[in-house]
Order: C-alpha cells, then sequence, then structure tokens
C-alpha cells in the first residue's frame, strides 16, 4: 500500500480532482483486473483505449483514476489525476509502488534484433555459478533466482515487470538481467528502472509492421542507451553496422566487441564441429559447448559485459566454459542413423543467414542441408520472402510451412514466402502447410552426414492457430521420427 501523493511525484500532473492523500493498494491497466482499493491508469494502446474503460474501472472498486482526459462527469468519491501522457506514467508509478527494485540490484538489459535471450540467459547462468542470486527477464522463461514464472511477452508489461522485480529485489537478487524489446521502449514499459548497463546485438529488419520503417526501429533501440546515467555501461557490436550508432549520445561508458575490426572485446574461432568451438578471446584461449560465428559474437557480448561489471577476465573465461546453449538456440539432435537436425527461433531473414551460414562452414559439402522454415502470422509480411530466398540460396532443400499462423491462414503465409523465388528457385522447395508433416518430410529425405535445420520456433512449445495455443513442439517430433 502507498499514498497516492508519493505515486503522483514520479510524474508530470496537468491537474486532479478530489483526494490524492488517500491510500492505494494495487495498480492496474486492466479493469478487468482491478480490485477495490486499485488505481487505475487508462492507457491508448494500439488496439484498445483504457479511457474507454473507466467507468468499468470504477465499478471495480478503483478509487483513483491516472488519465489524459479526465470524464466530464467524475464518480462520486474517485480521485482523478490529469497527466500528459499516461503511457510513461505507468512504469513510473509501478517502480515507486513496488519499491524501486532497480535501485536495489543492478540490472543489464540486451537490445537489439537476435541474440537477445541467449546473451540474457547466458549472465544469468554465469552470475548463479559465480554465487549470486540473480533475475531474468527473458522471451523463454522469467526467473527469480531458480524459480521459473512464465512469460507471455518478450518484455512485460511495466506493472508485470515491476512486479517482478520487486519480487527479484526481495529476495536477494543482487543482479536482474533483461531482453529489452523495441515494443518496451516505444511502449515505455521500461518507464523508470534504472539499468546498470546496456548491450546492444545487431539490427537487421523485424517487427516493421509495428515500427514502419527500419529508421524508426533503429531509432527506438537507441533510445534505450540514450537513456542510459553516466554511471552505466554500454557495451555494442562494432561488427555491426548501427553499433556505434546506438552509443553516440549516450552518456554511458561505451566498450566495443568485434570479430573483424579493431575492439575493447576480441574474438577468433581457432577449431570448430557440430559439437562447439575452440576460441581466442583477447588472446586466451577457450573451449565451449556452441557452434557458429553468430554466438561468437554472443559469448563475446558477455565475456564484455561481465568484465564491465567487474569481474576478472580469468573468471569470466573459466565460467563461459561451462556455460550450456539455450533452449532452441542452435540445438543438435542426432539420429542413429548419422542425421543431424537442429532447432533454431532463427525468424528473421538474417537469424537465418547466420545459422545456414554456420551448417555450411561446418559442414564443407560432405552432405546436403535440407530447411523447415516458415513464418508468423499478423506479422511483418515484408521479410517473408526474404526468409524464404534466403532458404534457398543456402540450403540444398527446403520445406515451406507453418509457424504461428495466428488469425491468417496457413497457405496464404506460405504463398507470400514462396512469391519472392523465381522458377529456378522454386526447383528446390516444396511446400507442406502441416509442420509436423514438414519435419517428418524432412528428415525423411535426409541420408547419412545430412543437416536437418527446423527454423523458427525454437523453444517454442506451441503453436497459435485462431487465438489458441495447441502444444507443438519442434523437438519432440524430430525425436519421434529418429525413433529416440
Amino acid at each position: 500500500m502507498i499514498e497516492l501523493d508519493v505515486l503522483l511525484k514520479s510524474t508530470d500532473v496537468v491537474r486532479t480532482v478530489g483526494d490524492t492523500g488517500r491510500t492505494i493498494t494495487g495498480v492496474n491497466v486492466d479493469s478487468r483486473l482491478v480490485k477495490p482499493g486499485d488505481l487505475f491508469i487508462a492507457v491508448r494502446g494500439t488496439q484498445v483505449d483504457g479511457h474507454a474503460y473507466i467507468a468499468k474501472a470504477v465499478e471495480q472498486g478503483a478509487v483513483a483514476v491516472v488519465c489524459e482526459d479526465c470524464p466530464d462527469v467524475p464518480a462520486e468519491g474517485v480521485t482523478y489525476v490529469q497527466v500528459k501522457d499516461s503511457e510513461s506514467a505507468v512504469g513510473r508509478m509501478a517502480t515507486v509502488f513496488y519499491g524501486d527494485p532497480t535501485s536495489k540490484m543492478e540490472l543489464v538489459g540486451v537490445t537489439g534484433t537476435n541474440g537477445k535471450t541467449t546473451i540474457a540467459t547466458l549472465l544469468y547462468n554465469m552470475f548463479r555459478s559465480f554465487g549470486y542470486k540473480c533475475g531474468l527477464c527473458s522471451t523463454v522463461c522469467n526467473y527469480i533466482d531458480g524459480e521459473a514464472i512464465a512469460t507471455e511477452h518478450t518484455t512485460p508489461d511495466p506493472i508485470t515487470l515491476n512486479r517482478l522485480l520487486g519480487r527479484m529485489a526481495d529476495e536477494g537478487c543482487k543482479y536482474a538481467f533483461m531482453e529489452v524489446s523495441s515494443h518496451a521502449v516505444a511502449q515505455q514499459r521500461i518507464a523508470g528502472l534504472k539499468f546498470a548497463g546496456g548491450i546492444f546485438t545487431n539490427l537487421t529488419r523485424d517487427h516493421l509492421d509495428y515500427h514502419k520503417t527500419f529508421e524508426n526501429y533503429r531509432d527506438v533501440k537507441k533510445a534505450f542507451f540514450d537513456s542510459l546515467s553516466k554511471d552505466a555501461f554500454a557495451v555494442t557490436n562494432a561488427d555491426d553496422r548501427n553499433g556505434m550508432v546506438m552509443v553516440q549520445n549516450t552518456q554511458a561508458s561505451v566498450k566495443t566487441y568485434s570479430l573483424r575490426s579493431v575492439a575493447d572485446f576480441k574474438a577468433r574461432i581457432l577449431e570448430e564441429s557440430f559439437e562447439g568451438m575452440n576460441l581466442d578471446v583477447n588472446g586466451r584461449e577457450v573451449s565451449v559447448p556452441f557452434i557458429g560465428r553468430f554466438n561468437v559474437s554472443n559469448i563475446l557480448a558477455v565475456y564484455a559485459a561481465a568484465v564491465s561489471m567487474g569481474r576478472r577476465p580469468e573468471d569470466v573465461l573459466v565460467a563461459v566454459s561451462a556455460l550450456q546453449p539455450v533452449n532452441g538456440r542452435f540445438e543438435t539432435i542426432r539420429s542413429r542413423e548419422g542425421v543431424t537436425a537442429i532447432v533454431d527461433y532463427a525468424h528473421t531473414p538474417d537469424a537465418l543467414v547466420n545459422v545456414l551460414s554456420t551448417v555450411n562452414e561446418i559442414l564443407k559439402r560432405r552432405g546436403s542441408v535440407i530447411t523447415v522454415c516458415g513464418a508468423g502470422g499478423n506479422r511483418d509480411k515484408g521479410k517473408r520472402p526474404l526468409m524464404a530466398r534466403e532458404a534457398v540460396k543456402n540450403s540444398d532443400r527446403v520445406i515451406i510451412t507453418s509457424d504461428n499462423p495466428r488469425f491468417e491462414e496457413p497457405q496464404d503465409i506460405i504463398n507470400d514466402m514462396l512469391a519472392g523465388l523465381d522458377s529456378e528457385q522454386m526447383r528446390k522447395v516444396i511446400s507442406i502447410a502441416d509442420r509436423r508433416e514438414a519435419i517428418r518430410t524432412a528428415c525423411m529425405m535426409a541420408q547419412r552426414g545430412d543437416v536437418v535445420l527446423v527454423a523458427g520456433k525454437g523453444h517454442e512449445d506451441y503453436q497459435e492457430v485462431k487465438g489458441v495455443k495447441h502444444h507443438f513442439d519442434d523437438h519432440e517430433v524430430i525425436r519421434e521420427v529418429f525413433g529416440i
């Protein structure tokens, strides 16, 4: 519980109607979740305007309402607070309500198109191996030390996020690692949080259905680094053409990492196979059970962040050598007949290129590459033909299938992908809308020494169709076909 007056100090108030000294027992943006004594904040979302539900929230028991436009006829006994930007107010008020959790621990944010989950999860596992209690907010799962908490979004809404961070602080977590999505920055879900550091991975086409242009997408990512304080660190990928753009206006201490150019943290591959790699990291050799140049970049980002957080380089490398790949990120499954299947979350053209390039570098034409991929429904349609082209360019055979069709027809999505291919490229391709059958077909086509890449869903154990999530796990289907 907290006094409304205290919450209002965190945001810009235009005017108030009613008693601002009353006690608030909860904060909500969803009128359906409001309980007696709560504060309801009306936010203009992309789908729904919370102002339309103010009366419902009051009916549910809200004693105060924060909004951009106050009702013409205020409800008796309810306090109304008009603000300039209720979307920004949510995060700031939630931070205060839950005791300003990021003032009690070090929060590190990871942003970029690809690699966020791997980097955040590896840092979480590494710092737990150092003996610290840690928290994790990721696409795969949220964790409070060892306790798993299911997740719906890459970065939760501000109230869920602050409640989660508050629990982490209450349970003694010293560090927390968070994936910071572009939606989270644009929708101010992280407003009010204090970050001890930020990591930039890379930037390629994604989420243009929401951001409309690549420049908007880039600038939203950059805004995260612009907001870091002078006490924070910013680790950026010098190999990405937007790496230095991200940090050009930050007050944070900037460190760079690279596989190709001069940087504070450097790495190169000494040996690689489907079992792992030997790396040279800043002049020290280390073996890791990871595969691919993109994973070298991820590991280097983890190394750079840990050192920036005050850990000794040699201790970090020992911890790196003991880390394991994240669920659904270049996971290998081998059949008794000598076929290698790889499950990966690659769902952008760039991510698909990264994974297939790695497979081809290791395979060295000693076997065929068969790729199974699709594209999500109700998302950026422009990347669909690009996904198909990259799959065909880097594979011997391609099966285009369904991913998460959501509210679209699977065959319509497949047709959008196929539209990017010419008649010659189509010779390599078949389409099978049933994902289970597509995976089964690919595995049956493969011979000893071949690689089957099943891309797009990675860790997900469901398929979303017409608003319903049906159980579906790529790993399970592959193992079933392989009989293991």
